[in-house]
């Protein structure tokens, strides 16, 4: 078992920045996926992006390349999605989702989840 909570969302502006908390904790991470995922009232869950934990090898969806960036913290068993030039269309709760073994892009693919945090960009 894998225990996540997310953490950092708000009400932020057009072009501000926000980094964005995921604690993990439980069973070994070894192996272990933790991703993003992003979900927009009315629409499907998005992937957001993905880190490896044992090798920190990261990938992003194309519409944050350049805006979104991943990293871990080993010490603290802490995931961050750090944003940058926000704009409206990234408003949506994020989640923190977390698998073994392989990487994925489908949400459906995830065993572990975190409660969400709401990111909201103002106009």
């Amino acid at each position: 078992q894998v225990q996540l909570v997310e953490s950092g969302g708000g009400l932020v502006q057009t072009g501000d920045s926000l980094r964005l908390s995921c604690a993990a904790s439980g069973r070994t991470f070894s192996n272990l996926y933790i991703s993003w995922f992003r979900q927009a009232p009315g629409k499907e869950r998005e992937f957001v992006g993905t880190i490896h934990w044992d090798g920190g090898s990261t990938y992003y969806v194309d519409s944050v390349k350049g805006r979104f960036t991943i990293s871990r913290d080993g010490a603290k068993n802490g995931v961050y999605l750090q944003m940058s030039s926000l704009q409206p269309a990234d408003t949506a709760v994020y989640y923190c989702a977390a698998k073994y073994y392989t990487a994925s892009t489908n949400y459906g693919n995830y065993d572990y989840w975190g409660q969400g945090t709401q990111v909201t960009v103002s106009s």
